[in-house]
């Protein structure tokens, strides 16, 4: 594990951070050769070569979740006076956090990401708007199909982030397939409220809009549960 960083020293990353972001964009537009970004790299590679021993992906997360600190300053650095260089290290913290939970801290760098266009690493394929539209979506159906809930904000975050941007139907389907279904978490007959029903209808337009956008996104059974209790709904309150 690398050296943590004293208060002092993390200052001055965060400063030395944002000096180079910001004559990077102007000078090359890649945070190439500036001090600050290649310590982080190096930081950055031997953390990848700590994840590769862990096989297991929950180990993965909480390992991503106490390492991620030290990636703090450098981040925040970067966002505060960045101006859109080319940046490995901000696109690859920008996932850990997704892995790690803390997606609030994901979609602060993807924000930047997307306004700027940086694109990601090779090794990953597919664009960086793709990616933070799929990457919480898919960690959020996991959850919700182990019964647990997600919130849906980092969500609607997602679709805010990445609404202008191009990417294959079946990725857009899936963030709306993740919100519709995070909406109707753990709504129940029991539960209907007028809250609930304007979750629900929320729920119901996200749905239909992934199964117009990817017929086999697996959101039918769905919708039609969250219309069922719809009806449910407006029949209760009209009888």
């Amino acid at each position: 594990m690398a050296r943590k960083l004293s208060p002092a020293a993390r200052h001055m990353m965060r400063i030395a951070a944002g000096q180079a972001a910001a004559a990077a964009a102007e000078a090359n537009g890649h945070m190439e050769g500036a001090t600050a970004y290649e310590l982080q790299l190096a930081q950055l590679h031997q953390h990848r070569l700590q994840l590769k021993q862990v096989q297991s992906q929950e180990q993965k997360a909480e390992l991503k979740r106490r390492i991620l600190p030290d990636y703090a300053p450098y981040v925040e650095g970067v966002l505060t006076a960045g101006k859109g260089a080319q940046d490995e290290v901000l696109t690859t913290i920008m996932l850990w956090n997704f892995d790690a939970g803390d997606y609030a801290a994901g979609m602060h760098i993807g924000a930047y990401v997307v306004e700027h266009g940086l694109t990601m690493p090779d090794r990953f394929n597919r664009t960086a708007a793709c990616l933070i539209a799929e990457e919480p979506a898919e960690l959020a159906l996991r959850a919700l199909r182990a019964g647990d809930s997600f919130p849906v904000e980092p969500l609607l975050e997602a679709l805010r982030i990445t609404h202008e941007q191009d990417m294959p139907d079946e990725a857009r389907a899936k963030l709306h397939l993740a919100i519709g279904t995070a909406q109707a978490h753990g709504i129940n007959a029991d539960n209907l409220s007028e809250d609930n029903a304007g979750l629900l209808e929320s729920a119901s337009e996200h749905l239909t809009r992934a199964i117009q956008l990817h017929d086999k996104c697996g959101g039918k059974k769905t919708l039609e549960g969250v219309n069922r209790l719809l009806k449910k709904y407006a029949d209760s309150n009209n009888g």
